[in-house]
């Protein structure tokens, strides 16, 4: 007996009505992107292993899927590696590509590639799948599509408060309203390390402390401790965690820490500069929150960074989250190209609008309209029907097979076919149409015409 076929762990099959539902959420983002002024672009679902490996920090580039090479990959290994069976060391001979860990990375190469062609600043935006070796949990999978605006070639600070307008107007036409979007900075976050005497810990700091969420601010410390941060400095963070207040106050309580690190200083200027704007903008389904303790674990912000929250009572991580990266054009080689972006996880927000019951019914609309096939001549009848009807947009089939009504009628049903056609001998003579509810049963007499003027 044949074994009953399966998918990978972390990845999903979607049903016509799950595709829908997806294909949705990406025309209200696509609706956004493009109402800012932002390209589409798309990458390579895989790229060199080099152009990502470094680039997301050693949990990161765990989380990579290697691609092995072609052919017989174990001809060119080294024999004392695959003795010794050290896999770091292996990998790079035996696997020379690797699947995307997210779309920025690709994007920074997109541009130093392009640069020649490229008009700065370059927004572009791009909706893709990307691939993580994680551990499958609700709202995390191994394969995920992200959906990324970004800005390359400006400095300016008024990127950051656009991209925070973008999430607004995105989750505005999602009609997800109590959004919380959550800012930080991360020259405030090497302030904290410089002040704490941390520096040299940095990326340990920011990796621990992105974890706050998951577990707590007593694991935190427990593995700040564990990568060497002094109980010392450990004490030093502990206004941080307690940090409340307005924005204003936030910000001042934040100055007098940091008041011995211009870089901190640097910071908190920033992160004023967009909350300031907000006094005089408004938001239709965000809020914004300022939050010290948010590291975003990547190597490669150097800025603003962004988090994106549900609204209360749903239970699922972050929504979103991006920020500024002032160098990450330069490991390619182009340098002094800042750029600033943000992304939406789509799986989360799909799972977060199913729960809240916010997809409308219109979504799932599929064909408007079937007609009964009676037989050779009047299935003939029904297809120059259908031709006008598709031609005037009006989603229209003919069931293929000769069969009882009665099955055809539970296949309208079924498919949620809200309306079916019977054409025989008499309306084929009149050439008219008989139009059958399949909600309430009424049914009229129509000619093609008056089909058509119906339908629309």
């Amino acid at each position: 007996m044949a074994q009953k076929p399966s998918i990978p762990k972390g990845t999903r099959d979607f049903s016509p009505q799950e595709v829908s539902k997806r294909n949705y959420i990406m025309s209200r983002m696509r609706n956004s992107f493009k109402t800012y002024g932002y390209q589409p672009i798309e990458t390579p679902s895989f790229e060199k292993s080099e152009t990502l490996m470094g680039k997301y920090g050693e949990e990161g580039d765990r989380l990579i899927f290697k691609i092995l090479n072609s052919g017989d990959y174990l001809k060119k290994a080294d024999d004392n590696l695959l003795t010794e069976k050290n896999s770091l060391k292996l990998t790079s001979s035996i696997s020379e590509k690797a699947l995307r860990y997210d779309l920025t990375v690709p994007f920074a190469r997109y541009v130093v590639q392009n640069q020649n062609d490229i008009i700065f600043p370059f927004k572009r935006y791009q909706i893709q799948p990307v691939w993580r070796a994680d551990r499958p949990q609700k709202g995390r999978f191994r394969e995920f599509y992200q959906c990324d605006a970004d800005v390359v070639g400006s400095t300016s600070l008024w990127q950051e408060v656009e991209l925070i307008q973008l999430y607004d107007d995105v989750f505005d036409q999602l009609n997800l309203v109590g959004v919380t979007i959550k800012l930080n900075n991360r020259k405030i976050l090497s302030g904290i390390a410089e002040v704490i005497g941390a520096e040299d810990k940095l990326i340990d700091f920011t990796v621990s402390l992105d974890k706050l969420d998951k577990i707590g601010e007593e694991g935190v410390k427990t593995e700040m401790l564990s990568k060497g941060i002094s109980p010392e400095a450990l004490n030093k963070l502990n206004p941080l965690f307690s940090l409340k207040g307005t924005t204003l106050e936030k910000l001042s309580k934040l100055k007098k820490i940091l008041s011995s690190s211009e870089t901190g200083l640097k910071g908190i200027e920033e992160l004023k500069f967009i909350t300031n704007a907000f006094e005089t903008l408004s938001l239709k389904s965000t809020q914004i929150e300022v939050d010290v303790t948010l590291a975003r674990g990547l190597n490669y912000y150097t800025g603003a960074i962004f988090e994106v929250s549900p609204p209360k009572g749903v239970n699922m991580g972050s929504i979103g989250g991006g920020g500024r990266y002032d160098d990450l054009t330069g490991i390619f080689g182009l340098k002094n190209t800042s750029g600033v972006g943000i992304s939406f996880g789509l799986d989360r927000i799909y799972l977060v609008l199913e729960e809240l019951n916010l997809f409308p019914e219109t979504v799932l609309a599929t064909t408007k309209v079937l007609f009964i096939n009676f037989g050779y001549r009047e299935s003939l009848y029904a297809l120059q029907a259908i031709s006008k009807l598709r031609a005037n947009g009006i989603a229209s089939e003919l069931y293929p097979d000769l069969v009882k009504m009665g099955k055809q009628m539970g296949y309208a049903d079924k498919r949620n076919i809200p309306f079916v056609i019977l054409a025989g001998d008499k309306e084929i003579e009149n050439q008219s149409y008989t139009l059958k509810s399949m909600l309430s049963g009424d049914q009229s007499n129509y000619t093609l015409n008056q089909l058509i003027s119906f339908f629309k």
